[in-house]
Protein backbone atom coordinates (compact mmCIF):
# COMPACT_ATOMS: atom_id res chain seq x y z
CA UNK A 1 0.00 0.00 0.00
CA UNK A 2 1.09 3.58 -0.70
CA UNK A 3 1.71 5.46 2.53
CA UNK A 4 -1.11 8.04 2.99
CA UNK A 5 1.16 11.05 3.75
CA UNK A 6 2.82 10.65 0.35
CA UNK A 7 -0.57 10.67 -1.29
CA UNK A 8 -1.45 13.81 0.66
CA UNK A 9 1.82 15.44 -0.36
CA UNK A 10 0.91 15.20 -4.05
CA UNK A 11 -2.43 16.90 -3.45
CA UNK A 12 -0.87 19.51 -1.18
CA UNK A 13 1.62 20.40 -3.91
CA UNK A 14 -1.20 20.65 -6.46
CA UNK A 15 -3.22 22.83 -4.10
CA UNK A 16 -0.45 25.43 -4.03
CA UNK A 17 -0.38 25.74 -7.82
CA UNK A 18 -1.36 29.10 -9.30
CA UNK A 19 -2.27 27.74 -12.75
CA UNK A 20 -3.17 24.43 -14.43
CA UNK A 21 0.31 24.14 -15.93
CA UNK A 22 1.92 24.66 -12.54
CA UNK A 23 -0.49 22.10 -11.09
CA UNK A 24 0.75 19.54 -13.64
CA UNK A 25 4.37 20.37 -12.92
CA UNK A 26 4.00 20.18 -9.15
CA UNK A 27 1.88 17.03 -9.19
CA UNK A 28 4.25 15.32 -11.61
CA UNK A 29 7.32 16.11 -9.52
CA UNK A 30 5.75 14.83 -6.30
CA UNK A 31 4.17 11.80 -7.95
CA UNK A 32 7.50 10.73 -9.42
CA UNK A 33 8.88 10.27 -5.87
CA UNK A 34 6.16 7.75 -5.04
CA UNK A 35 5.49 6.27 -8.46
CA UNK A 36 8.71 6.38 -10.54
CA UNK A 37 8.39 7.09 -14.27
CA UNK A 38 10.71 8.29 -17.03
CA UNK A 39 8.41 10.51 -19.10
CA UNK A 40 4.92 11.95 -18.93
CA UNK A 41 2.20 13.85 -20.77
CA UNK A 42 -0.26 15.87 -18.69
CA UNK A 43 -3.11 17.70 -20.40
CA UNK A 44 -6.26 19.60 -19.56
CA UNK A 45 -9.33 18.32 -21.38
CA UNK A 46 -12.67 19.76 -22.36
CA UNK A 47 -15.13 18.54 -19.68
CA UNK A 48 -17.88 17.88 -22.23
CA UNK A 49 -15.99 16.25 -25.09
CA UNK A 50 -12.84 14.96 -23.42
CA UNK A 51 -10.65 16.47 -26.16
CA UNK A 52 -7.29 17.89 -25.13
CA UNK A 53 -7.04 21.62 -24.54
CA UNK A 54 -4.59 24.05 -23.00
CA UNK A 55 -2.40 23.60 -21.13
CA UNK A 56 -0.34 20.49 -21.87
CA UNK A 57 2.89 19.47 -20.17
CA UNK A 58 5.19 17.06 -22.01
CA UNK A 59 8.14 15.73 -19.99
CA UNK A 60 11.09 13.91 -21.61
CA UNK A 61 9.23 12.92 -24.78
CA UNK A 62 9.80 15.88 -27.07
CA UNK A 63 6.85 17.63 -28.70
CA UNK A 64 5.63 18.82 -32.08
CA UNK A 65 5.30 16.12 -34.69
CA UNK A 66 5.70 13.29 -32.18
CA UNK A 67 2.93 14.71 -30.03
CA UNK A 68 0.67 15.11 -33.06
CA UNK A 69 1.30 11.48 -34.07
CA UNK A 70 0.40 10.35 -30.53
CA UNK A 71 -3.00 12.02 -30.67
CA UNK A 72 -3.57 10.92 -34.27
CA UNK A 73 -3.15 7.33 -33.13
CA UNK A 74 -5.33 7.98 -30.09
CA UNK A 75 -8.25 9.30 -32.15
CA UNK A 76 -8.02 7.51 -35.49
CA UNK A 77 -6.68 4.03 -34.70
CA UNK A 78 -8.04 1.07 -32.76
CA UNK A 79 -6.14 1.19 -29.50
CA UNK A 80 -6.04 -0.42 -26.10
CA UNK A 81 -7.21 1.89 -23.30
CA UNK A 82 -8.28 4.99 -25.29
CA UNK A 83 -8.99 7.95 -23.05
CA UNK A 84 -12.62 8.04 -24.17
CA UNK A 85 -13.10 4.56 -22.68
CA UNK A 86 -11.20 5.36 -19.49
CA UNK A 87 -13.43 8.41 -19.00
CA UNK A 88 -16.43 6.06 -18.68
CA UNK A 89 -14.69 3.13 -16.97
CA UNK A 90 -15.36 2.12 -13.37
CA UNK A 91 -11.66 2.77 -12.64
CA UNK A 92 -10.25 5.79 -14.52
CA UNK A 93 -6.64 4.48 -14.68
CA UNK A 94 -4.98 1.48 -16.29
CA UNK A 95 -1.57 0.16 -17.34
CA UNK A 96 -0.89 -0.96 -20.90
CA UNK A 97 1.02 -4.12 -20.01
CA UNK A 98 -1.47 -5.06 -17.31
CA UNK A 99 -4.38 -4.57 -19.73
CA UNK A 100 -2.79 -6.58 -22.57
CA UNK A 101 -1.48 -9.52 -20.58
CA UNK A 102 2.08 -8.23 -20.95
CA UNK A 103 1.67 -7.94 -24.75
CA UNK A 104 1.68 -4.16 -25.35
CA UNK A 105 2.06 -4.60 -29.13
CA UNK A 106 -1.66 -5.39 -29.18
CA UNK A 107 -2.08 -1.60 -29.08
CA UNK A 108 -1.56 0.34 -32.32
CA UNK A 109 -0.21 3.23 -30.26
CA UNK A 110 2.60 1.01 -28.98
CA UNK A 111 3.35 -0.59 -32.35
CA UNK A 112 3.47 2.66 -34.29
CA UNK A 113 4.97 5.06 -31.75
CA UNK A 114 5.81 4.05 -28.21
CA UNK A 115 7.85 0.95 -28.98
CA UNK A 116 10.13 2.84 -31.36
CA UNK A 117 10.62 5.55 -28.75
CA UNK A 118 11.93 3.03 -26.25
CA UNK A 119 8.78 2.97 -24.10
CA UNK A 120 8.21 -0.28 -22.23
CA UNK A 121 4.95 0.49 -20.44
CA UNK A 122 2.37 3.27 -20.22
CA UNK A 123 0.12 4.10 -17.27
CA UNK A 124 -2.66 6.47 -18.20
CA UNK A 125 -5.60 8.02 -16.39
CA UNK A 126 -8.46 10.43 -16.92
CA UNK A 127 -8.78 13.11 -14.24
CA UNK A 128 -12.52 13.25 -13.74
CA UNK A 129 -15.10 14.39 -11.22
CA UNK A 130 -18.86 14.12 -11.38
CA UNK A 131 -18.57 12.21 -14.66
CA UNK A 132 -16.71 15.10 -16.34
CA UNK A 133 -13.13 14.67 -17.62
CA UNK A 134 -10.98 17.69 -16.74
CA UNK A 135 -7.59 16.27 -17.62
CA UNK A 136 -5.58 13.26 -18.73
CA UNK A 137 -2.16 11.90 -17.82
CA UNK A 138 0.14 9.31 -19.36
CA UNK A 139 3.19 8.07 -17.49
CA UNK A 140 5.89 6.11 -19.33
CA UNK A 141 8.61 3.71 -18.29
CA UNK A 142 11.40 3.09 -20.75
CA UNK A 143 13.01 -0.24 -21.54
CA UNK A 144 14.67 -1.79 -18.56
CA UNK A 145 12.00 -0.53 -16.18
CA UNK A 146 9.45 -2.75 -14.53
CA UNK A 147 5.79 -2.67 -15.62
CA UNK A 148 3.39 -0.51 -13.63
CA UNK A 149 1.88 -2.60 -10.84
CA UNK A 150 -1.58 -2.69 -9.33
CA UNK A 151 -0.75 -0.45 -6.34
CA UNK A 152 0.63 2.18 -8.70
CA UNK A 153 -2.42 2.01 -10.95
CA UNK A 154 -4.62 2.29 -7.87
CA UNK A 155 -2.71 5.35 -6.64
CA UNK A 156 -3.20 7.20 -9.93
CA UNK A 157 -6.89 6.25 -9.93
CA UNK A 158 -7.26 7.66 -6.41
CA UNK A 159 -5.72 10.94 -7.52
CA UNK A 160 -8.14 11.29 -10.45
CA UNK A 161 -10.98 13.02 -8.60
CA UNK A 162 -8.93 15.31 -6.32
CA UNK A 163 -6.72 16.53 -9.18
CA UNK A 164 -9.78 17.04 -11.41
CA UNK A 165 -11.37 19.14 -8.67
CA UNK A 166 -8.31 21.37 -8.53
CA UNK A 167 -8.22 21.65 -12.32
CA UNK A 168 -11.84 22.73 -12.66
CA UNK A 169 -11.34 25.59 -10.21
CA UNK A 170 -9.02 27.20 -12.75
CA UNK A 171 -11.86 27.15 -15.30
CA UNK A 172 -13.82 29.80 -13.41
CA UNK A 173 -14.58 32.89 -15.56
CA UNK A 174 -12.31 35.88 -15.36
CA UNK A 175 -13.19 39.54 -15.50
CA UNK A 176 -11.62 39.85 -18.96
CA UNK A 177 -13.79 41.82 -21.33
CA UNK A 178 -13.59 40.93 -24.99
CA UNK A 179 -14.76 44.41 -25.92
CA UNK A 180 -16.10 45.58 -29.25
CA UNK A 181 -12.85 44.70 -31.02
CA UNK A 182 -13.06 40.96 -30.35
CA UNK A 183 -11.97 39.00 -33.45
CA UNK A 184 -14.57 37.48 -35.74
CA UNK A 185 -14.61 33.68 -36.28
CA UNK A 186 -11.40 32.28 -37.71
CA UNK A 187 -11.27 29.48 -40.28
CA UNK A 188 -8.65 26.83 -41.03
CA UNK A 189 -8.94 24.18 -43.73
CA UNK A 190 -7.19 20.80 -43.68
CA UNK A 191 -7.01 18.41 -46.62
CA UNK A 192 -8.13 14.77 -46.40
CA UNK A 193 -4.68 13.80 -45.09
CA UNK A 194 -4.84 16.29 -42.23
CA UNK A 195 -2.45 18.86 -43.72
CA UNK A 196 -3.38 22.51 -43.13
CA UNK A 197 -3.98 24.22 -46.49
CA UNK A 198 -5.74 27.55 -45.80
CA UNK A 199 -6.24 30.06 -43.01
CA UNK A 200 -7.90 33.46 -42.72
CA UNK A 201 -6.54 36.48 -40.88
CA UNK A 202 -9.06 36.13 -38.05
CA UNK A 203 -7.76 32.65 -37.28
CA UNK A 204 -4.22 34.00 -37.13
CA UNK A 205 -5.36 36.58 -34.59
CA UNK A 206 -6.93 33.90 -32.43
CA UNK A 207 -3.87 31.69 -32.66
CA UNK A 208 -1.70 34.56 -31.44
CA UNK A 209 -3.73 34.59 -28.19
CA UNK A 210 -3.27 30.90 -27.39
CA UNK A 211 -0.81 29.86 -24.69
CA UNK A 212 2.46 28.12 -25.49
CA UNK A 213 2.38 24.37 -25.81
CA UNK A 214 3.14 21.43 -28.09
CA UNK A 215 2.63 22.32 -31.74
CA UNK A 216 3.42 21.04 -35.19
CA UNK A 217 4.71 22.93 -38.28
CA UNK A 218 2.44 23.52 -41.25
CA UNK A 219 2.70 24.58 -44.88
CA UNK A 220 1.03 27.85 -43.83
CA UNK A 221 4.26 29.10 -42.28
CA UNK A 222 3.09 28.82 -38.68
CA UNK A 223 2.99 26.12 -36.05
CA UNK A 224 -0.45 24.80 -35.14
CA UNK A 225 -1.18 24.01 -31.46
CA UNK A 226 -1.90 20.38 -30.70
CA UNK A 227 -5.34 21.37 -29.34
CA UNK A 228 -6.45 22.51 -32.80
CA UNK A 229 -4.89 19.46 -34.44
CA UNK A 230 -6.73 17.23 -31.98
CA UNK A 231 -10.08 18.84 -32.76
CA UNK A 232 -9.55 18.38 -36.50
CA UNK A 233 -8.52 14.76 -35.90
CA UNK A 234 -11.69 14.18 -33.88
CA UNK A 235 -13.77 15.43 -36.82
CA UNK A 236 -12.06 12.86 -39.04
CA UNK A 237 -12.66 10.17 -36.41
CA UNK A 238 -16.37 10.99 -36.35
CA UNK A 239 -16.54 11.03 -40.17
CA UNK A 240 -14.91 7.58 -40.30
CA UNK A 241 -17.23 6.13 -37.69
CA UNK A 242 -14.53 5.69 -35.03
CA UNK A 243 -16.41 7.93 -32.61
CA UNK A 244 -19.77 9.64 -32.26
CA UNK A 245 -18.56 12.40 -30.02
CA UNK A 246 -18.39 16.09 -30.77
CA UNK A 247 -15.34 17.65 -32.44
CA UNK A 248 -15.37 20.66 -30.14
CA UNK A 249 -13.12 22.02 -27.44
CA UNK A 250 -12.88 25.23 -25.43
CA UNK A 251 -9.46 26.85 -25.06
CA UNK A 252 -8.41 29.53 -22.54
CA UNK A 253 -6.35 32.35 -24.03
CA UNK A 254 -3.36 34.02 -22.40
CA UNK A 255 -5.57 36.91 -21.30
CA UNK A 256 -8.15 34.65 -19.62
CA UNK A 257 -10.84 34.58 -22.30
CA UNK A 258 -12.45 31.46 -23.68
CA UNK A 259 -12.43 30.42 -27.34
CA UNK A 260 -14.51 27.65 -28.87
CA UNK A 261 -12.92 25.45 -31.51
CA UNK A 262 -15.20 23.31 -33.73
CA UNK A 263 -14.33 21.08 -36.67
CA UNK A 264 -16.27 19.08 -39.24
CA UNK A 265 -15.39 17.07 -42.34
CA UNK A 266 -16.78 18.20 -45.68
CA UNK A 267 -17.45 15.98 -48.67
CA UNK A 268 -16.35 16.52 -52.26
CA UNK A 269 -17.85 15.54 -55.64
CA UNK A 270 -19.35 12.07 -55.66
CA UNK A 271 -19.15 11.86 -51.89
CA UNK A 272 -15.36 11.69 -51.89
CA UNK A 273 -13.62 12.91 -48.72
CA UNK A 274 -13.23 16.67 -48.75
CA UNK A 275 -11.42 19.11 -46.48
CA UNK A 276 -11.89 19.45 -42.75
CA UNK A 277 -13.10 22.90 -41.72
CA UNK A 278 -12.09 24.19 -38.30
CA UNK A 279 -13.72 27.30 -36.85
CA UNK A 280 -12.25 29.10 -33.84
CA UNK A 281 -14.18 31.97 -32.27
CA UNK A 282 -14.98 33.71 -28.96
CA UNK A 283 -17.02 31.35 -26.79
CA UNK A 284 -20.75 32.13 -26.63
CA UNK A 285 -22.62 31.98 -23.30
CA UNK A 286 -24.08 28.58 -24.20
CA UNK A 287 -20.58 27.25 -24.84
CA UNK A 288 -19.49 28.13 -21.31
CA UNK A 289 -22.60 27.05 -19.40
CA UNK A 290 -21.32 23.63 -18.35
CA UNK A 291 -17.82 24.91 -17.62
CA UNK A 292 -19.12 27.68 -15.33
CA UNK A 293 -21.49 25.34 -13.48
CA UNK A 294 -18.90 22.62 -13.02
CA UNK A 295 -16.11 25.03 -12.09
CA UNK A 296 -18.10 26.12 -9.03
CA UNK A 297 -19.57 22.68 -8.30
CA UNK A 298 -23.13 23.87 -8.90
CA UNK A 299 -25.99 21.44 -9.37
CA UNK A 300 -28.03 21.78 -12.60
CA UNK A 301 -30.86 23.49 -10.68
CA UNK A 302 -28.50 25.87 -8.89
CA UNK A 303 -27.03 26.87 -12.21
CA UNK A 304 -30.50 27.44 -13.69
CA UNK A 305 -31.28 29.80 -10.82
CA UNK A 306 -27.95 31.58 -11.25
CA UNK A 307 -28.58 32.07 -14.98
CA UNK A 308 -31.99 33.60 -14.35
CA UNK A 309 -30.52 35.89 -11.70
CA UNK A 310 -27.94 37.00 -14.28
CA UNK A 311 -30.82 37.88 -16.61
CA UNK A 312 -32.21 40.19 -13.93
CA UNK A 313 -35.27 38.17 -12.89
CA UNK A 314 -36.59 38.64 -9.33
CA UNK A 315 -37.20 35.68 -7.03
CA UNK A 316 -40.92 35.39 -7.81
CA UNK A 317 -40.37 35.28 -11.56
CA UNK A 318 -37.58 32.71 -11.18
CA UNK A 319 -39.92 30.56 -9.09
CA UNK A 320 -42.63 30.79 -11.74
CA UNK A 321 -40.21 30.01 -14.57
CA UNK A 322 -38.87 26.90 -12.83
CA UNK A 323 -42.18 25.80 -11.23
CA UNK A 324 -40.75 25.90 -7.73
CA UNK A 325 -41.51 28.00 -4.66
CA UNK A 326 -39.78 31.32 -3.88
CA UNK A 327 -38.47 29.68 -0.71
CA UNK A 328 -36.77 26.99 -2.80
CA UNK A 329 -35.30 29.64 -5.09
CA UNK A 330 -33.80 31.42 -2.08
CA UNK A 331 -32.38 28.11 -0.86
CA UNK A 332 -30.70 27.46 -4.20
CA UNK A 333 -29.40 31.01 -4.32
CA UNK A 334 -27.94 30.65 -0.82
CA UNK A 335 -26.15 27.48 -1.96
CA UNK A 336 -24.75 29.29 -5.01
CA UNK A 337 -23.51 32.16 -2.83
CA UNK A 338 -21.78 29.69 -0.52
CA UNK A 339 -20.06 27.75 -3.29
CA UNK A 340 -18.93 30.89 -5.11
CA UNK A 341 -17.94 32.77 -1.95
CA UNK A 342 -20.19 35.76 -2.70
CA UNK A 343 -22.94 37.61 -0.86
CA UNK A 344 -25.04 39.42 -3.46
CA UNK A 345 -26.68 39.03 -6.85
CA UNK A 346 -24.39 41.66 -8.29
CA UNK A 347 -21.36 39.65 -7.23
CA UNK A 348 -22.94 36.55 -8.74
CA UNK A 349 -23.21 38.15 -12.17
CA UNK A 350 -19.73 39.67 -11.95
CA UNK A 351 -18.01 36.50 -10.76
CA UNK A 352 -19.85 33.62 -12.41
CA UNK A 353 -20.76 35.32 -15.65
CA UNK A 354 -17.99 37.84 -16.15
CA UNK A 355 -17.51 36.75 -19.76
CA UNK A 356 -21.04 35.71 -20.64
CA UNK A 357 -23.32 38.47 -19.33
CA UNK A 358 -21.62 41.78 -20.05
CA UNK A 359 -23.77 44.93 -19.91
Amino acid sequence: MIHPPRHAGILSAAERAASPLELFSRASARLRRVLPFDAAVWSATDPETGLVTAPMLVENLGSGEGCAAYWESELLEENVLPFRDLARAAVPAAGLRAATGDLPARSARFRRLLGDQGVDDELRAVLRIGGRPWGSVSLFRMRGGRPFGRPEIALLAELSGPLADRLRRFARPSASDGGPGAPAPGLLLFDEHGEATSINEEARRHLALLPDGPSTPSALGLRLPIWLIGTALQARAVARGHDRGSARTRIRTVDGRWLTCRASCLSGPGGRPGPTALVIEPAAPADLAVIVAEAYGLTPREFEVAQLVARGLPTTEIAAALFISPHTVRGHLKAVFGKAGITSRGELVAQLFAETHRP
